[in-house]
């Protein structure tokens, strides 16, 4: 039996989810509003979150975020309406596990659901993210390099983590945008720049390579 929480702000289709949820042999909690999922989820522990993206207070994303920070492996399967690729990609990229849009068949979420639930969980399959001699602490957010261990805030964690997940490639900032801040449209921003900056202040050697006019690389060797 598994614990699941539905964060939908339709309070008909919340209702029906759970319904559905619990004839398949689940404990089914509801959310309303992003404020009320990211308290559900500091208070309790829930083995899968499905979680719509378009909601008061707070969006999925930032749900989404909350509940990583909180627990790396938390189970998210993302039910939407907002089905462009684009959106599909950035939700996967933050960490979710599935994405099925609305409107969608009953039959096929209560699926869905059951092989979200048997497959393990990410933090038990992988804890650590290894390239070269480093080593990136996916649970405790922080860099192992030459004998030290490096703690990185949750921006920087997700940037090197994008570079190291793309190690020997270069990554654009507007990928880097993408990816760690869930935009593209501020082109002129230097967040991505100064996130690379704090990162380089930090490790006892240079990490992350600048390719002129195009991004950055991982260059641990």
């Amino acid at each position: 039996m598994a614990r699941l929480l539905v964060v939908e702000d339709e309070a008909r289709l919340r209702a029906y989810l759970k319904r559905a949820l619990e004839a398949d042999g689940h404990v089914v909690d509801g959310a309303g509003s992003g404020p009320d999922a990211v308290q559900r989820l500091r208070d309790d522990e829930f083995d899968l979150v499905v979680l719509d993206l378009m909601l008061p207070g707070y969006d999925g994303f930032e749900v989404m975020r909350r509940a990583f920070d909180r627990r790396p492996d938390q189970r998210v399967l993302v039910l939407s309406a907002v089905v462009d690729v684009a959106t599909r990609v950035r939700c996967l990229r933050l960490g979710a596990v599935d994405f099925l849009g609305k409107p969608f068949a009953t039959a096929e979420l209560v699926e869905r659901a059951r092989t979200r639930l048997r497959a393990p969980s990410a933090g038990m399959v992988q804890r650590w993210l290894h390239v070269g001699p480093a080593a990136l602490d996916l649970e405790r957010q922080a860099l192992s390099l030459a004998g030290r261990e490096v703690p990185l805030s949750h921006r920087e964690f997700m940037l090197l983590g994008h570079l190291m997940r793309r190690a020997g490639e270069v990554c654009s900032r507007r990928e880097l945008l993408a990816s760690v801040w869930g935009h593209t449209d501020d082109l002129g921003s230097n967040v991505v720049d100064a996130t690379v900056r704090r990162i380089r202040g930090k490790v006892p050697r240079p990490v992350i390579e600048t390719v002129r006019n195009v991004g950055y690389a991982f260059s641990a060797g």
